[in-house]
């Protein structure tokens, strides 16, 4: 068992940072890969950014390729989402998850098996 819970939304305007951070326990962190998924108002879940277990790869949205950054901290059994150049479009909420299985982190909700709750990022214009 994973459990994760998220934290640093919030309100920016556009053109501004925000940096989610994710807290897992249970499960060893570094067994895990570790994924952002963000959902919109009436609209489906997408992926946003994930990273390997060891954190020596990362994979992003091409909505948000070259604005955000994943990054983990092992030691703090934490994963870290920095948002910069934030968009309206990027109003959310933010949920990070795990995936135990896989050589690299997918790209789909299916390829994940613990989730928090999420954390709503909301960029006004």
């Amino acid at each position: 068992q994973v459990q994760l819970a998220e934290s640093g939304g919030g309100l920016v305007q556009a053109g501004g940072s925000l940096r989610l951070s994710c807290a897992a326990s249970g499960r060893t962190f570094s067994s895990n890969h570790m994924g952002w998924f963000r959902q919109a108002p009436g609209k489906e879940r997408e992926f946003v950014a994930a990273i390997r277990r060891s954190g020596g790869s990362t994979y992003y949205a091409d909505s948000v390729k070259d604005r955000f950054t994943i990054s983990r901290d092992n030691t703090k059994n934490t994963v870290y989402l920095q948002m910069n150049s934030l968009k309206p479009e990027d109003t959310a909420v933010y949920a990070c998850a795990a995936a135990t299985r896989g050589f690299v982190p997918g790209r789909t909700s299916l390829d994940y098996d613990y989730w928090g709750q999420g954390t709503q990022v909301t960029v006004s214009s």
